[in-house]
């Protein structure tokens, strides 16, 4: 059986589509409507499209001026349990460097913040104590330093 080449050019074109896809849906999360919502998420729609869900609760104004953007969508996802990008969001926290206050293995819990243009996880994290959470911390610098911050509570769940 010969195969002409232009059907193997086809086959490799969209193999090649397929994979580009696969990895931007591995990378990203494949479910839009569980992104940010607002202008820093919708620069990350394809052309034309807009982001058309409703605002959402607890306004970037409640949380404290250090914290990037992309931690206000962390905290609301921690607040309703999930869902998170990353399979280590929402994992044991172990504090080995003491750098958080002492407590018993399990109280701390780590999620990623997103770092826009990276292209792994990054180095911002939100580490919250307790179950449901009641102690916030960010760390910019991959656990090196942390800043205590408080958030309205609202039933936030791990």
């Amino acid at each position: 059986m010969r195969v002409s080449s232009r059907y193997l050019w086809l086959a490799i074109a969209v193999l090649a589509i397929g994979v580009l896809y696969w990895n931007g849906s591995a990378r990203h999360g494949s479910d839009r409507t569980t992104q940010a919502s607002g202008p820093a998420a919708e620069a990350d729609l394809p052309r034309g499209e807009r982001d058309t869900r409703p605002p959402r609760a607890n306004p970037a104004h409640s949380y404290p001026e250090f914290l990037p953007s992309q931690a206000h969508e962390v905290l609301r996802r921690i607040a309703a349990g999930g869902p998170f990008d990353h399979r280590q969001d929402g994992s044991v926290f172990q504090n080995r460097e003491n750098r958080l206050p002492r407590q018993p293995r399990g109280y701390y819990h780590e999620y990623t913040v997103e770092t826009p243009g990276s292209d792994d996880r990054g180095a911002r994290r939100i580490v919250t104590g307790g179950d449901p959470p009641r102690e916030f911390y960010y760390s910019d610098d991959h656990y090196r330093s942390f800043r205590r911050f408080d958030v309205a509570s609202g039933g936030a769940a791990r």
